[in-house]
């Protein structure tokens, strides 16, 4: 059997009156990339928190590497690498000397921790700025020495949460390869993150956390599989048509979602549905056939509201 890095069984954070993490149950085995989904409030970073022994555990039980953080909480810190959310890089330092504080905060001496800083600069695509100071390095290259820090000690366990916030395209794209290439070389990752795509892109396995709740549990093709239809069929109507074409879309699809700016048909059958679209002289100003998504999942196990 897989060995379990991670095992948690009733886990439950409070503050005060709220209850931030709800009596979850989850397992996360090592060589996996495992993703914790959820909008803001959800409970992925108290979760995160409760692994990385910086918070305490309310209710519940929970291992890492076998070990109760309550009781030895320092032994688990020494085995994982943490990307916190915020950036908390010492900017007057230069890359280079960031990494050495961490190698030293791991109790690593210096024949040790040089090696390895050369070793994660190519790793980072960080070798040419290593003298640089941290202040003016681009948001990508700040993430990406942030990531280097986090493996200075070779941790048994990397965790980072929302690791491409903030960032445009091409630094998320870089920063995926790096992190699918950790997972080709057998690290275990537990990634936070409300990006639908990058889910996909890079776990294993996942849960979608709601209010406090695991609400799904599965790879990512197995959730789509499970909980959106196959294809999708997006339409666009103009000034009032769609108000008009609403009532006509009965018995169209699997299931029918009138946002305030297009429609979205869930089918087995996109080139049935769109027949049938045109049978009842339904015609949109636009029209988009599509693969369910992650997405789709997401937004049907936690609705669309918006959350600060």
């Amino acid at each position: 059997m897989t060995q379990l890095l991670v095992e948690a069984r009733g886990l439950t954070k409070r503050f005060g009156d709220l209850t931030a993490v709800d009596a979850v149950d989850f397992e996360i085995r090592k060589g996996e990339a495992f993703g914790f989904l959820g909008p803001n409030g959800a409970g992925k970073t108290s979760t995160m928190k409760m692994i990385t022994t910086v918070s305490p555990i309310t209710e519940g039980e929970l291992t890492v590497f076998g070990i109760d953080p309550r009781a030895d909480g320092r032994s688990i810190r020494q085995r994982i690498g943490v990307v916190p959310q915020e950036e908390n890089l010492d900017l007057e330092l230069t890359v280079a000397e960031n990494l050495f504080i961490y190698g030293r905060y791991h109790d690593m001496k210096r024949d040790e921790i040089n090696p390895r800083i050369a070793e994660l600069l190519d790793f980072a695509e960080l070798a040419e700025r290593a003298d640089s100071k941290v202040e003016p390095l681009s948001g990508g290259m700040k993430r990406r020495l942030t990531i280097a820090r986090a493996l200075v000690n070779d941790p048994d366990l990397i965790i980072l949460d929302e690791p491409t916030t903030g960032l445009d395209p091409q630094a998320r794209h870089l920063l995926w390869d790096r992190l699918y290439r950790l997972k080709q070389e057998g690290a275990t990752l537990i990634i936070t993150t409300h990006y639908m795509d990058e889910a996909e892109q890079l776990c294993d396995r996942l849960v979608v956390m709601d209010q406090g709740k695991i609400v799904a549990e599965g790879s990512p093709r197995e959730l789509i599989e499970r909980y959106a239809p196959r294809e999708v069929v997006e339409l666009r109507f103009t000034d009032d048509r769609q108000r008009e074409a609403a009532p006509k879309l009965d018995g169209l699809a699997s299931r029918t979602e009138v946002l305030a700016d297009r429609v979205l048909l869930y089918t087995d059958d996109a080139d049935e549905t769109q027949a049938g679209l045109h049978s009842r002289d339904i015609h949109a100003e636009q029209m988009l056939v599509r693969r369910s998504t992650l997405e789709d999942v997401f937004l049907r196990l936690t609705g669309r509201r918006l959350i600060d």
